[in-house]
């Protein structure tokens, strides 16, 4: 007998999905038939995903949302669910990091304004939190429902320079099992809280850190981190789409509070 994925019908929310990563992944959900919202604080974006979504034969709708902000997100869940009656899977998708809060030859550890610190800490982690329980409240009361959190390779051992981005996507680490056992407990065993750690994939927040901007040459750092992926490549968002799909659907129906590396070896490897 056949398996797959079987999610046609359901309705996504992904935050950030304008962005590069998570674009990719709001058409890739519809073309497994699955209805979705691409929240982005850039309302174009989001409106130019969804528009390519509906004209490939999707169904989405874009709805401007700012992950910081309770009242957005409120009529955000209020936008999706006149929409499409309910919400069966959240990602959360949103984040980033910026140069400010990243120490460099220029800057310090010491140097570090608080306040970059602060943006990027509330970004990852309370950008994750609060979409959570805007959406995911409708899931508690429904008793069913899958959120995927976006944690980072820079979670599961320290990466120099990055030191808030690093330690907001370490809190998502936590926060994704402490919410699987926190719905499960409280709610129902019908509702899966997971995550997956990116290796590294170029985007618009690290293209600075990977690319020199003056020569659009590899820095040392992105050289180094080629060097320590055995598969020897930085990865693409489609490289994300298959385990997001498996981690949806009724195939990972016991996988519950793990997160998953999707590195091209980059965990594996020790540099030796």
């Amino acid at each position: 007998m056949r398996r797959g994925f079987n999610i046609d019908g359901q309705v996504a929310v992904v935050t950030g999905g304008g962005g590069i990563i998570c674009s990719a992944l709001s058409k890739a959900l519809a073309t497994e038939g699955v209805k979705v919202a691409v929240l982005d604080i850039d309302g174009e974006s989001a409106k130019s995903v969804s528009d390519d979504i509906v004209a490939n034969g999707g169904t989405a709708i874009a709805v401007q949302a700012d992950v910081l902000s309770m009242d957005s997100l409120n009529k955000a869940e209020k936008a999706v669910t006149d929409a499409f009656g309910t919400i069966d899977i959240l990602i959360n998708g949103a984040g980033g990091n910026k140069k400010e809060a990243t120490t460099s030859e220029d800057r310090t550890f010491f140097d570090l304004p608080s306040d970059s610190i602060q943006w990027v800490m509330n970004l990852n982690l309370m950008g994750t939190i609060l979409p959570t329980q805007v959406f995911g409240k409708t899931m508690a009361e429904k008793g069913e429902g899958v959120i995927i959190n976006f944690s980072s390779m820079a979670s599961l051992r320290p990466l120099t320079r990055t030191i808030a981005y690093s330690a907001a996507k370490a809190a998502i680490n936590n926060f994704t099992q402490w919410l699987a056992v926190y719905m499960n407990q409280e709610y129902s065993p019908n509702i899966r809280v997971n995550a997956i750690a990116p290796g590294f994939l170029l985007t618009q927040q690290n293209h600075y850190l990977l690319v020199d901007e003056k020569t659009d040459k590899p820095t040392a750092r992105g050289k180094r981190i080629i060097e320590h992926t055995p598969m020897g490549r930085y990865g693409v968002p489609d490289d994300l789409v298959g385990t997001i799909l498996w981690l949806i659907s009724d195939e990972a129906r016991f996988v519950n509070g793990i997160i998953v590396p999707v590195d091209g070896g980059f965990a594996a490897y020790s540099g030796v």
